[in-house]
This record gives structure tokens, sequence and C-alpha cells, in this order.
């Protein structure tokens, strides 16, 4: 993995480190202990899980690999936090970390301050480029992670009958952008795709190539609740003419037949957020859909899904920003990309299977954690990110 940011790396990296750091940190403040261990689905960690991880990632590729006798904080601790990474040996099963009563939260959180200190002790040395590289490419993992903690807390509330709140005035999906269904046009042509610049980028976003792009019109604004409410009034959810057949299993397996998290009652819509659960803002763009329901949306319309390549061109045409975007673009390698040897080898290039694209940014990214050339995945069938809907035709 190619981890590039020379404005970040070569001035005060030590602040970027604290900050990154802390901004995990506030986001736990709200939580009472109990509210770290529950993982109910596969697809979701336990806060406790994603704050041990981020630091797990520092200690392991980090202090253990560039620092002269470092004294791990547990030894156990690199086989209970590491994700996905084979080459650094065995690891909790993904399913299984909700089950860890043990260690406590306390001991996590001294895990993240040992490491801390460690971090700031070693990052005041004279590091070479690639050290600083390995530690900001650490950083936007944890950011990364700063919107998984919110999202998947957020489906663990949803499990909770009482709905409970996370925080007042946090449901954040329901901000709005400026109303405009109009379309712009793009022009056929070849364009480049891909990362061109020289701050931080991840691998996948490399390898720039040139496409060709047929003439095509994007939708300026994206797909509302209110417009996604009329598809589910057209009973949409009940016609198998609009889905992929992969969809329409999935819709009459799993029962679907609104967007994750929404609940109607006596006609009345409401939708669980991070600050309960609340009357659906039908302005806002829809989101916690599916690339399935988003697919089916766009059929119904009479449209389309934007290839990631069209996205990416067209992408200075409108705001984006609060939803991650479907594309109709299966998760590939970019020419000419290359795995990096060793464990963040594995950060990107061995899941380019069975995933669909999806570009821009959520109203839960960190700030500054988005680009235009930044590609998302995830399986088609995931609604738990703030996924929503961009028409195309």
């Amino acid at each position: 993995m190619q981890a590039v940011n020379k404005k970040k790396s070569e001035t005060d990296l030590l602040h970027y480190f604290k900050e990154v750091r802390a901004d995990t940190e506030e986001l736990c403040a709200p939580l009472e202990t109990e509210d770290y261990i529950p993982q109910p689905s596969v697809d979701v960690s336990p806060p406790k899980w994603n704050i041990a991880h981020t630091t797990w990632f520092f200690e392991e590729m980090i202090l253990k690999r560039f620092t002269e006798n470092y004294e791990v904080f547990d030894p156990n601790f690199g086989f209970l936090f590491n994700s996905y990474y084979n080459t650094l040996g065995e690891r909790t099963k993904r399913d299984n970390r909700g089950d860890l009563s043990r260690p406590t939260v306390a001991q996590v959180f001294a895990y993240r301050k040992y490491v801390d200190e460690k971090m700031s002790e070693f990052l005041a040395l004279d590091l070479s480029q690639e050290i600083k590289d390995l530690v900001v490419l650490g950083l936007n993992h944890e950011q990364q992670h700063q919107e998984l903690f919110l999202t998947d807390l957020k489906f663990t509330l949803s499990r909770n009958p009482l709905f409970p709140v996370y925080r007042e005035n946090y449901a954040l999906e329901e901000v709005c952008e400026m109303p405009n269904a109009n379309f712009a046009e793009i022009a056929e042509g070849i364009y480049e795709i891909g990362y061109a610049g020289d701050e931080f980028c991840f691998d996948n976003e490399l390898g720039r190539h040139k496409v060709f792009l047929h003439d095509f019109t994007i939708r300026q604004s994206l797909v509302t609740n209110a417009e996604f409410l009329e598809f589910i009034e057209d009973k949409a959810y009940e016609n198998f003419n609009l889905w992929h057949s992969e969809g329409w299993d999935w819709v009459n397996q799993n029962a679907v037949g609104a967007p994750l998290y929404w609940h109607e009652k006596d006609g009345e819509w409401s939708s669980f957020t991070l600050s309960g659960l609340r009357p659906i803002n039908f302005d806002a763009p829809v989101c916690h859909v599916s690339f399935y329901e988003a697919a089916a949306f766009a059929e119904w319309k009479g449209m389309r899904l934007p290839t990631e390549f069209e996205w990416e061109i067209a992408s200075d045409k409108f705001d984006f920003g609060l939803r991650w975007e479907w594309t109709n673009s299966a998760y590939l390698a970019y020419p000419n990309f290359t795995k990096a040897a060793g464990a963040v080898g594995e950060y990107n290039g061995k899941f380019m299977i069975n995933q669909m694209v999806l570009r821009g940014a959520s109203v839960a990214t960190p700030a500054n954690h988005s680009r235009r050339t930044y590609r998302n995945f995830f399986h088609p069938n995931l609604r738990w990110q703030y996924n929503g809907i961009r028409l195309a035709k």
C-alpha cells in the first residue's frame, strides 16, 4: 500500500497524530460501559473493538517493527485486535468480537494511553519517509474507523427496542442539500481517472489511466426520502421486473420493504437516528439503502446509476459528501495496480471481488477525509453505511 502525504508527514506529524487520536476518544464520550461490547451482526464491530484495533495498528505496524526492544502492552492483544491481516498471524473471528467481555473497557483505554505515549516518543525522532508515510496511513485508517464507529454503533443501538439516544441533535441523516433536480451534461470523450496529486491516497486510487465515456447526464442532487417514499408506495418492492435476480432474492429472503431504520406506524414514517427515533425529513437525501435498492430505484425511474468513472469526471458539477453514492461499477483494480509487500498489501487488493464501488463521502465521514478519486466498496446487500443514490442517464 502506498501512502503519501508530504504536507502532513513533513510538518507536524505528532500534532496530526494527537488530533486524530483525540477525535476517536471524543466519539466515545457519550457511551456507557455497556455500550462498548454488543455486536448484533457480523458486519458491525463493537466500539471497544474499533478503538482497540486502531491502537493495534500503531503498535503492530510501527512500534513493534521500528522501536528497538519495544515491550508490547499485552501479548494477547495482537491476536484479539487483528482484523484481517493473515500476514500477522491468527486473529479473533470477526463475528466473535462482541464476545470479548475481557479485556475490559478500562484496559482498552489503558492500552490506547500506553501506545499513544510510546508513539509520541517515537514521533519525536528523526524518521524516514517510509515510516512517516506508514504513520499517515495509520491515521487515515483510524479516520475510516471513526466513521465505522458511528455507523456500527447506530446499527447496534437500533436493535434496542428503546431506541436509545447516542447524542442529542446528532441526527446526521437530516442534513439537506439545496434542491436541484437538474442534470449536468458530460460530453463523449477520453478522460483520465485516478489520483494524480502528492498528498495522501490509498493504493486503490492509483494507476491513473484513460477511459472512454459516451455522452451522459447526471443528476446534480441526490434522490430524496420523498422520492423514495413514492417508490415504496408504488409497490416497487413487490415488482420483480425492477430488481436484479440476486436483489429480488434478497428482498424476499429478508422481507425488505423500506430503507434500513425506517419504521411505519399508522401511516406515519419515522427513522432511527443517533438521536433516537425521529420523524423522517422527506427533503433529506435517502440513505441506508443497498446497491440492490439503488439499482431498482433507478430502473423504476427509467434511469440508471452512474459508473464510478462517470461519477469521478462529473463530480465537479455537483456537491457531494452527504451520502456514499452507489455506482454501477464492480470494485476492481486499476491498470498497473500492485499490492505492497507485507501486511499493508492486504489493505485493499484482496477485497477486489464481489463488491461494488461507492464514491464521495457521507455525513459521518471525518472532515478532510474524502476525495473525488476515493473508492469506497461494499457488498451490494449492505445498508448500514450512509449510502445514497444519484441518478444518471
